[in-house]
């Protein structure tokens, strides 16, 4: 299998300038995205919770809930 280097390589350089067009593109685009400001949207979704469990039975149960626990 040909790596993307190798294929690039095979084009003629209008088409190589496109492929870096593209790439940068793609590049910014993962940039925008996983620079994104947190929103806190879920923020006082447990607090029907406040007095049940302490923060750490949380993480506990959260603990538990992950490995598949009871």
């Amino acid at each position: 299998m040909k790596t993307i280097d190798d294929l690039v390589k095979e084009l003629p350089p209008e088409f190589r300038e496109e492929v870096q067009d593209f790439i940068k593109s793609l590049l910014e685009r993962h940039l925008k995205k996983n620079h994104r400001k947190p929103t806190f949207g879920w923020a006082g979704a447990l607090r029907d919770l406040k007095g049940k469990y302490t923060s750490v039975e949380l993480q506990h149960r959260i603990s538990e809930w992950r490995i598949g626990g009871e």
